[in-house]
């Protein structure tokens, strides 16, 4: 037998011996640690040698790698080897802890997040991550199931897993960490400048500003401010609305430099001097056209003490979808009481504008409103007055001139009253020569081109001039004549009444308004009406309608004043004359700031004023509205 033994022996394979080899001094080691208390053992290498005990009765022909931490405690490494004859020994029980209620709960939302997770391409997810967490998934019971938790390396061979491994990937004090998914394509870079209509909608930007939106695409620059640092708006996606609302010293305005407010002279500068107060760079940013929109008109009230009550389609007319930049209104025989006609005006127009200038001389009124944005870039304004009457005390006749330089242009705007009478044009040409010889402007405004200037004519010492007013000039036509004419179509009557008018007639034979021009007459004789009434003078004097009513205008460079509307308002019927008004567009050039500046000077007490007759109105117009609700009711008894 031990023959037998011998040559069975001898015909294993040298690995073979080795393994039965091995196998024996394994066993001696387990008796001499059987013998040993258990209480002088350290209590790692219990744990370590109750780990390794369903390692050995379940690897078969494979080599097993004990875990790095049983090197430290000095416990070798062995390779064992069984042979393929002999039986497999019995199973033992396994040894396993029992999961606790969070860890059954962490594996079922761990197989459901893995399922959610998996791509069926392989393309969502980096080095097969979750290919390795499954494989790794049965360490958590640190025993075996139908062997110990192994993980398959590179090389083929099999390694244990330990309790709490520190792998990228795997698991870490029990809570799973997935490595990051990549997109298969990469994401497009994030634009430094967006323009986004979420952050115009929270800035709250004001509704008026129509063409706000095409500012973002004139640049993309971020502008330093003073209350947060250039490190944070660097860091930010940004676009300028929301940048310029995020500051306090922002909203439509740009931003002032420190250092720009320490070196700049608002009372002396040139034309090219760096950031002028009246230069060009404010004259763009505020008029990129470099125009003004001007709205100039006259009336001849005929000193009527009631003002009417639709003042508002005179200054305001329906067809107009914008207010304009300026309100000049001349009026010739004015109301009584001027204060009360200026706070009606200023109640129309409202809190927008302000009373930059108001004059009178006698009986005729001449306001100006503005913007109220834009009066930081009007000089003073200066007036004088010329009485045409030969007795000086008697001011119904004359004229009333008040000028003032916005940014860098000269405005001179004239209202007058001529000389009244069908066949007194002599009298009316030498009230105006008189006018142009005796108004004494500009007083202390510089003259922006005085190589131009005439001193016998105030018209050529300015760069833009408006003259309107009651010329007084009449249809040289009786009034049968003139009635035939008017029973023609408009497009028709006009152009032939105009063909009699003496005004057009003396400004081409040169005699009067040197220079001036008027925009195209498309409406009605403004003269003479019954009052509250469209019908021309109906009394036994049987007056011929005329266009009495005029505004003419003139500039120092060709096309600088452009016409937009010229025309009448006959929803006005207080008065026999019609007013007339007109919108222009005006050139405007920038300045220097050496001229007197008005420093936002108004008249306060008037806009107050105006603001609370505003305020009652409203509140007069909803109590009518409740009322008339509060009629329609009826009871039945």
């Amino acid at each position: 037998m031990r023959m037998d033994q011998k040559t069975s022996l001898s015909r294993q394979p040298k690995a073979g011996r080795a393994a039965a080899k091995g196998g024996r001094k394994l066993k001696k080691i387990k008796e001499l640690e059987v013998c040993e208390p258990a209480e002088t053992k350290p209590e790692a290498q219990q744990q370590e040698i109750t780990q390794e005990e369903p390692a050995e009765q379940s690897l078969l022909n494979d080599s097993v790698q004990l875990p790095a931490e049983e090197n430290k405690h000095n416990i070798s490494t062995y390779d064992v080897p069984r042979p393929p004859s002999q039986p497999k020994p019995p199973m033992q029980p396994k040894l396993e802890r029992a999961l606790s209620l969070d860890e059954k709960t962490w594996r079922r939302r761990f197989k459901t997040s893995q399922e959610s997770l998996r791509d069926l391409n392989d393309t969502a997810s980096s080095n097969d991550s979750l290919q390795e967490l499954a494989t790794s998934l049965p360490s958590l019971n640190h025993g075996p199931q139908d062997g110990p938790s192994v993980s398959s390396n590179s090389n083929g061979s099999l390694k244990t897993s330990h309790r709490n491994p520190n792998v990228s990937g795997r698991l870490t004090e029990n809570k799973p960490i997935l490595t990051q998914i990549m997109p298969p394509v990469p994401l497009p870079l994030l634009e430094f400048s967006i323009s986004s209509q979420s952050l115009r909608t929270s800035n709250k930007i004001d509704p008026d500003c129509v063409d706000y939106s095409n500012s973002s695409s004139d640049t993309n620059c971020v502008r330093q401010s003073s209350s947060l640092s250039g490190r944070r708006l660097s860091s930010m996606v940004f676009d300028n609305r929301s940048t310029d609302s995020m500051r306090s010293n922002f909203s439509l305005l740009t931003p002032i430099r420190s250092q720009d407010v320490r070196n700049r002279s608002y009372l002396e500068g040139s034309l090219l001097a760096n950031g002028p107060l009246l230069g060009a760079d404010e004259l763009d940013r505020y008029f990129p056209d470099r125009k003004i929109g001007i709205f100039v008109a006259t009336w001849n009230m005929q000193g009527k003490k009631d003002l009417p009550d639709n003042l508002e389609d005179f200054l305001l007319p329906p067809d107009d979808d914008f207010v304009h930049d300026m309100y000049v209104v001349g009026i010739q025989e004015g109301c009584p009481d001027r204060r009360e006609w200026e706070t009606c005006l200023q109640e129309i127009l409202g809190p927008h504008y302000v009373l930059l200038h108001s004059a009178a001389h006698g009986v005729l009124y001449l306001a100006v409103f503005i913007r109220r944005d834009l009066i930081w870039f009007c000089s003073e304004v200066e007036y004088a007055t010329v009485t045409t009457r030969i007795i000086s005390q008697i001011k119904t006749k004359g004229a009333l001139g008040v000028c003032f330089m916005f940014f860098g242009t000269s405005l001179l705007f004239i209202t007058s009253h001529f000389t009244s009478g069908d066949e007194k044009v002599y009298e009316r040409i030498l009230d105006y020569n008189k006018i142009i010889e005796t108004l004494q402007l500009p007083k202390n405004l510089p003259d922006t081109n005085p190589y131009h200037s005439n001193s016998s004519d105030v018209t050529t010492r300015f760069d833009e001039v408006f003259w309107f007013g009651d010329f007084n000039f009449r249809l040289s036509k009786d009034r049968l004549g003139v009635n035939t004419i008017l029973e023609l179509d408009l497009n028709t009557s006009i152009p032939e009444l105009l063909q009699y008018d003496q005004l057009s007639k003396e400004m081409n034979d040169g005699s009067i308004f040197k220079g001036f021009q008027e925009a195209a007459i498309n409406f009605l004789p403004t003269y003479k009406f019954d009052v509250r009434c469209d019908t021309y003078d109906s009394t036994s004097k049987q007056r011929t309608p005329s266009y009495t009513d005029r505004i003419l205008y003139k500039s120092r460079q060709k096309d600088d004043i452009q016409a937009v509307k010229y025309t009448s308002c006959s929803v006005l019927k207080t008065s026999d004359h019609r007013p007339v008004f007109g919108v222009f567009q005006v050139k405007v050039r920038p300045g220097r700031d050496n001229i007197p500046l008005a420093a936002g000077l108004f008249d306060r007490e008037l806009y107050l004023l105006g603001i609370k007759r505003r305020i009652s109105r409203e509140i007069k117009k909803r109590q009518l509205m409740k009322n008339q609700r509060a009629s329609l009711v009826c009871t039945i008894s």
